[in-house]
């Protein structure tokens, strides 16, 4: 059997390549997490946080979200959204790639200058009490995917301020 690989082509087999990090549209892939806990039913939680519409109410930079399929919220739902970062404008389209109702829901971007895969997932932890966990992966393009790890700091502070805010937006006064 004839094999190229490393644009050189060989005879024999040619051994499995190492598993390489996951990648979204090609690119390394940068992932940051958060979690927090939220004095609401997860119910209430899950209820908010699948209802993209609601992002703009929480997430710092978000502009507008709107559903562009027809609900209720299903595998395979989209929308739209708008927002920007560090001064750029970042449009972009989603799909629900993942859902598990009252429990978790992943989406990915299907258009936009970034791609991006966000998992959001509840779990009470005592009656009333729900923690949340988010894992956003994002592959940054251009000038921003040469400062991979300082834009993994920045996005993981504007991830997490996000979920404070989240917190305190659900939570009882």
């Amino acid at each position: 059997m004839y094999c190229r690989r490393d644009g050189l082509e060989t005879q024999g087999t040619v051994a499995p390549a190492p598993r390489e990090p996951e990648h979204l549209g090609g690119l390394p892939m940068m992932e940051v997490t958060a979690t927090i806990e939220i004095e609401r039913s997860a119910s209430e939680v899950f209820d908010y946080l699948a209802d993209m519409a609601n992002n703009p109410k929480w997430q710092k930079g978000m502009c507008q979200a709107r559903w562009t399929s027809e609900p209720p919220l299903k595998l395979g739902s989209t929308y739209d959204q708008e927002a920007s970062f560090l001064g750029k404008q970042i449009v972009s389209s989603f799909e629900v790639v993942e859902l598990d109702p009252g429990r978790s829901i992943r989406i990915k971007t299907t258009s936009g200058t970034m791609p991006i895969d966000v998992t959001r997932s509840v779990a009470e932890t005592s009656p009333g009490t729900t923690r949340v966990d988010a894992i956003v992966r994002g592959d940054a393009k251009g000038v921003f995917r040469l400062a991979t790890p300082v834009m993994r700091l920045l996005v993981g502070a504007s991830v997490r301020a996000d979920y404070r805010r989240l917190k305190a937006l659900l939570e009882p006064s």
